[in-house]
């Protein structure tokens, strides 16, 4: 399909010049060729009803979950809004409905059980300054040295999601760690780098560090190295922090993604009483045999 090739070129150009990142790009170049190879028509043949044929068809065969169909339709959308200048098509598409999933958390415990277990001086202190400023792993990964304020106990996190840059906190003890990293490794333009000094390090590599240091704390939950993020957030609530400035150091744009916290705080649910423990129930059952509970 020759016509493939040259709009993809131009949705890359679009994009680019929005100052979207190479990661939106990539994932935006494969919606849009997929969707090109499935009508088998030209763009500018392509009409709203293929667009919905198209989505409907992600919908229906279950090829697709309800996030990658939206970023299909997002894609859909800049290409014919913003780079074909032909908005008409997607006017009428509507957003698959997500379903909201709670993310997993890890306690304090849990969280010292896993710093706990790593030996290695750098991987601890990546790991450290992830929980301790709230960080994407992809945003540990971009940390500058310039990047840290010692006397600010504060960080400079650049192109976070969104291209938008801001500052988070950072504690004194991940503060430490970094000090004690940084005499040891010296890094000099990037503070965690890779093998080679000119270039950072990996997320990938940091994804294994933290499965690595799961496995050794014996955490069984199904934690990612986001999970740390979500436990900052989390662990922020539960200490009386407002919602309004997690939202903030975390780089939400939406309110609504901060408070999905609230779900798994366990600062002031734990302090609820349910209703049944407040009535006197005669006991019965006499001649059975007790077995003790498995948790």
């Amino acid at each position: 399909m020759s016509h493939v090739d040259p709009i993809l070129r131009q949705l890359a150009d679009g994009l680019r010049l929005r100052g979207y990142s190479d990661r939106t790009l990539q994932a935006y170049q494969g919606q849009i060729g997929r969707l090109l190879r499935w009508v088998g028509k030209p763009p500018s043949a392509i009409a709203a009803e293929d667009v919905r044929a198209y989505l409907l068809h992600l919908a229906q065969e279950g090829k697709a979950s309800a996030s990658s169909r939206n970023q299909a339709r997002n894609a859909i959308k800049f290409l014919y809004a913003e780079v074909l200048q032909e908005p008409g098509k997607v006017e009428d598409v509507p957003r698959a409905r997500e379903r909201q999933r709670l993310p997993v958390v890890l306690s304090r415990e849990e969280v010292v059980g896993l710093f706990a277990a790593v030996e290695n001086l750098k991987h601890r202190a990546i790991l450290l300054v992830i929980y301790a400023a709230g960080l994407r792993v992809s945003e540990a990964a971009r940390l500058k040295v310039a990047d840290v304020d010692g006397k600010q106990h504060r960080l400079f996190v650049r192109g976070g999601k969104g291209a938008q840059d801001r500052y988070t906190i950072i504690a004194e003890t991940a503060l430490e760690a970094l000090r004690e990293y940084w005499r040891v490794y010296r890094p000099k333009e990037w503070l965690f780098p890779s093998d080679r000094p000119d270039k950072a390090i990996s997320p990938r590599t940091i994804q294994a560090v933290f499965k690595q240091a799961r496995e050794r704390a014996g955490i069984r939950k199904a934690a990612t190295v986001h999970t740390l993020r979500h436990s900052f957030a989390t662990h922020l609530l539960e200490d009386g922090v407002d919602l309004r400035y997690i939202q903030e150091l975390l780089g939400h744009k939406d309110p609504r993604t901060t408070q999905l916290y609230t779900h798994v705080s366990r600062g002031k649910v734990e302090r609820i009483r349910s209703p049944l423990d407040g009535l006197a129930l005669k006991e019965g059952g006499e001649g059975y045999v007790i077995v003790e509970p498995p948790f």
